[in-house]
């Protein structure tokens, strides 16, 4: 009986800290395929859509953007 409670929390803990690492390496895989966007990135877009990216429309846009993320947590 004992044996048993002993392996079911033994399975337990090597799931819990084996999990955390696989989503952290698939976190750290996934920001670096995709990272986040900066105001590099929204400049160099702009200007391939054929606008001039001023600093005035490049902070709305960042701002815009981060209040998206905030309503979307």
């Amino acid at each position: 009986m004992i044996g048993w409670i002993l392996g079911i929390l033994i399975g337990l803990i090597i799931g819990l800290v084996g999990g955390f690492f696989g989503a952290r390496a698939y976190m750290k895989k996934y920001f670096q395929d995709n990272p986040p966007v900066n105001e590099d990135m929204l400049r160099t877009m702009m200007m391939q859509m054929g606008q001039k990216p001023s600093a005035k429309k490049m902070n709305q846009m960042m701002n815009q953007m981060k209040q998206a993320q905030k309503n979307a947590k």
